[in-house]
């Protein structure tokens, strides 16, 4: 598998908040000055490659130069990032980066984790967050999130639940609720979220607890249904998925609350003014109703952060949280 691949990413026609943003951006202190990049640590064709593409895209105008994604998988994501944490602290390269990769791969790789995110990298915005939901083959015997609870206490270990990989946020989900549910259900690991709706929509693996890019096209079409949502709360901005019944209903006092979030960090030493210039773009491109309406049908929505330095407060409080994760599921990468 290629594991490296570069798309350059043609001129984007400028709208509205481009219009607004551009002549300051450009004025200021000559930055950007080339061609900029935006590393994406995974493979072409996931939710990251895909909020990645948008972001370059409608990135262009606002900062006046050619913007590439460039995809670099493996380990997890680490090899994207460290790519990205030891470019030249000039502005010029954005990692965007996941949860996983920003506040779990730590605990994940203690011992091989090529960097430290929180040293290493300097935070400048969120962009996306995207909630994990359950889905199983539209020819599942299973019609709710009860029904699959039910047989797996029947049939200890029967179920199999497919995954991203091992300690992705889908595979702590399901490790989360086998563990406040009392059930023991198999997890079956893949590499990257792809090949495991191919084995779900071909009924080799019951269900699926994932983001919900890759399968959204499945489920309009009726190849899959969707069961629950691991956030706390419904997810209201989807109308395929606004019916959905979340944790609060259906684990009430679990406190189970589980969403991918998607963020831009650069080199850590990148000049100050520079990464507010960034996070002013960016913000002002992803908080718009043209950025969200791509986004949305997707399953995934926005979210920007008031300051790099709150960005940076929040990843410091989610380290915590999938510290803890990551612990409670067993799950060690090294």
């Amino acid at each position: 598998m290629t594991l490296r691949r570069r798309a350059l990413l043609g001129a984007a026609a400028t709208f509205p908040a481009a219009a607004l943003v551009a002549p300051h951006v450009a004025r200021a202190q000559a930055f950007p000055s080339r061609t900029m990049r935006i590393v994406v640590p995974f493979a072409p064709g996931g939710s990251v490659d895909m909020t990645g593409r948008l972001l370059a895209q409608m990135l262009q105008p606002v900062l006046g130069q050619t913007i590439v994604v460039d995809n670099r998988g493996g380990a997890g994501g680490n090899l994207g990032a460290a790519e990205a944490a030891r470019a030249e602290k000039d502005g010029h390269t954005l990692l965007l980066g996941s949860a996983s990769i920003l506040a779990a791969n730590k605990f994940l790789y203690r011992k091989s984790m090529p960097i430290d995110p929180i040293t290493d990298l300097a935070p400048v915005t969120r962009v996306t967050t995207g909630t994990v939901f359950m889905t199983v083959n539209a020819n599942s015997p299973y019609k709710s999130f009860q029904d699959v609870i039910e047989a797996a206490r029947k049939n200890p270990g029967k179920l199999t639940m497919g995954s991203s990989g091992t300690g992705t946020v889908s595979h702590l989900t399901i490790s989360k609720v086998c563990k406040v549910t009392g059930v023991d259900i198999t997890h079956v690991p893949y590499r990257g979220g792809a090949p495991a709706v191919q084995d779900l929509l071909a009924g080799n693996i019951d269900m699926m607890f994932d983001v919900i890019p890759l399968a959204m096209g499945h489920v309009r079409e009726g190849k899959l249904r969707v069961l629950a949502a691991a956030s706390a709360d419904r997810v209201a901005y989807a109308p395929e998925l606004k019916d959905v019944p979340a944790m609060k209903e259906l684990l009430p006092g679990s406190g189970i609350d589980m969403q991918s979030w998607y963020g831009v960090n650069v080199p850590a030493g990148t000049p100050a003014d520079r990464i507010a210039l960034l996070h002013k773009a960016i913000t002002g491109v992803v908080d718009t109703a043209d950025f969200r309406a791509k986004m949305e049908p997707n399953g995934f929505t926005t979210v920007v952060d008031a300051s790099p330095e709150a960005y940076g407060t929040y990843l410091k409080a989610q380290e915590k949280t999938w510290e803890a994760l990551v612990t409670e599921s067993g799950a060690n990468l090294d």
